[in-house]
């Protein structure tokens, strides 16, 4: 028999559309997959992070004098060159525990683990970056009331490569910063379950 919501204002039959329902494990599948591309992405980025770091130099005469630049002679720099290595390891270290985490089924205590996780790389990540932006800030418009003179202008080339590399460390604390919201989410819903 036709029910009202299945005639039309004319009385007729109407067709019922297939609904297009989600089963349990594609909220499952899509949160993996966002796990996994970000995981992926932090990886790039602090991949090629490091070496333009580590090769950015420009070799200049200054008063008789020959100075080659480099990131080793700034401690903000190596911190952000030693973040940049650990968070690339501890990523695909990390790649590996959330496949054997997909593999074993969904556990709280192990979402909390990798929260955990990408909690700390996310502050290890921020950190270096500030710290390398304070230096490369002095290093571009310098600070008059401690007589630190700017010099970018003299070498553009270096400052520049160090920028980029900066940048894509900051890319890399988004990829984080993205995985902490995820994962909080994630706990969150099944706190709530």
């Amino acid at each position: 028999m036709a029910t009202p919501e299945n005639t039309t204002e004319k009385g007729f039959l109407k067709a019922k559309s297939p609904q297009v329902t989600s089963t349990p494990g594609q909220p499952q599948r899509s949160f993996f997959m966002a796990q996994i591309t970000l995981r992926i992405l932090a990886i790039a980025f602090t991949v090629a992070a490091i070496p333009l770091m580590v090769t950015a130099k420009e070799p200049v005469s200054f008063i008789g004098l020959s100075i080659a630049p480099r990131y080793s002679q700034s401690s903000a720099m190596k911190f952000l060159l030693g973040a940049d290595a650990t968070v690339c390891a501890f990523s695909v270290l990390s790649l590996l525990f959330l496949w054997a985490l997909n593999r074993s089924g969904s556990q709280t205590t192990s979402y909390f683990l990798l929260f955990l996780h990408d909690m700390v790389m996310t502050v290890l990540m921020i950190s270096g970056c500030a710290a390398a932006t304070a230096v490369g800030y002095l290093s571009k418009y310098g600070q008059r009331e401690a007589f630190w003179n700017p010099f970018c202008s003299y070498v553009s080339k270096f400052c520049h490569q160090m920028l980029i590399s900066t940048v894509l460390s900051y890319l890399a604390f988004f990829c984080y910063l993205a995985l902490n919201i995820l994962a909080a989410y994630k706990l969150m819903s099944q706190a709530t379950e």
